[in-house]
Order: C-alpha cells, then structure tokens, then sequence
C-alpha cells in the first residue's frame, strides 16, 4: 500500500510529502501570461508524457530559449485520463489536462534555469534541485498600491455610447496595442506606459 509520504516513482517526495515537478510553458504561452493576470495556467495534449503531478505536487513553471523559471505553484485537479466520448469509457483517451495553481509569479523577472535537463513538457525533479531553483527567486516583493488608467478619446452621440465604445475597443485591441498608463498610489508623477507587458514610450517627439 502506498502512501503520501512514500517514496514516488515518478517525481521526487519531499518532507511533505508532495511532487516536485517542472512544466515547460508551450511556446507562445509566456507573453500570454505576462499579459493578462491568471489564477492558474492549463495545459493539455500531454499525450506522450508518462507521469504526470498529482494534485499537491509542487510545480516549477519555466519558459524556453533561453530556459528560465517563470512562475511557481501547485497540481490543482487530478491528472487522469478521460474517454474522448464520456458515454463509451472504451473509447480512445481524450486530452489530458494539468492544472496548476500558481503561488508565486516571477514573469517580469524570470531568474536562470539553464543548468536543468528536461526531459519533455513534464518532468519529475528532485526535491533539493526544485528547492534551489525557487531559492533563486528570493523573498518576494513587497506588495503596493497602483493606479491603472486606460485613457481612450472616443466620438460618440452620448456618454452611455461613448462607454460601449470603449468597452468595444478594450475588448478589439487589448494589451497588444492599447497603452496602460501605471504609477504608484500617491506618486502620479512617476506614471508609466506598458504595452505588451513592458515599459513603452508614448512620447512621440524622444522618438524623432
């Protein structure tokens, strides 16, 4: 009979008694989640992967080329497989779906990875290499207050259409090509423009 706290097969059992893993973000995935806030990333189509976390397992998110750790979190739901048809259990498997539910991000400021060796999309670790690599994150940020602010001008009839209009645009555009402008509560000031995730001057006469 096997326990939580017995040794794994297929990923490294620290003291509590979880996984420890590392999840390679397809490509193209990181700018998506430097864009937009998530609370979990999804991944499916881990068809040839032979293990997989369980739920609790401690997951290492990183991004390729070069290789860096992007994110840290936990297995959220169970990695099974499921029937492509839900009413023939017989049928060919279906995607499998991992859910992780981060617990720390470091996007803005992914740290070094290149010493790992993966093996494919999801790999088990050891726990001391998983260990070290988060180390190398640090304590995390001190946390503060923003103001963000989407300044669009917009022709319209009438302010109740001048604010579907800017929904409309908002939705169209998105952080591809609309500029937030951010500064610390209090400090308006030292306001900055991001566009896709990053600092951009929106001063088009420093640009001449």
């Amino acid at each position: 009979m096997t326990t939580d706290t017995a040794p794994r097969v297929d990923g490294a059992s620290p003291a509590d008694g979880t996984g420890t893993w590392a999840v390679l973000l397809p490509a193209g995935r990181y700018d998506a989640e430097r864009l937009v806030h998530h609370d979990t990333l999804e991944l499916t189509g881990l068809t040839d992967v032979a293990a997989l976390p369980r739920a609790g397992d401690q997951v290492a998110v990183l991004a390729d080329e070069p290789l860096r750790l992007v994110a840290v979190g936990r297995v959220a739901a169970p990695t099974t497989w499921l029937p492509e048809d839900p009413d023939d259990p017989q049928s060919d498997r279906g995607p499998q779906a991992l859910v992780v539910t981060y617990t720390r991000r470091a996007f803005d400021e992914p740290v070094p990875a290149d010493t790992l060796a993966l093996g494919g999309p999801v790999t088990a670790l050891d726990a001391g290499a998983f260990r070290d690599l988060v180390e190398r994150l640090g304590p995390p940020p001190q946390r503060q207050s923003w103001l963000v602010s989407l300044d669009l001008p917009i022709e319209a009839d009438s302010p109740a259409e001048a604010v579907r209009l800017f929904w409309a645009y908002v939705q169209e555009l998105g952080p591809q090509e609309l500029p937030a402008f951010v500064s610390p509560s209090g400090d308006e000031l030292s306001m900055q423009a991001f566009v896709l995730g990053a600092e951009a001057n929106q001063d088009p006469e420093e640009d001449d």
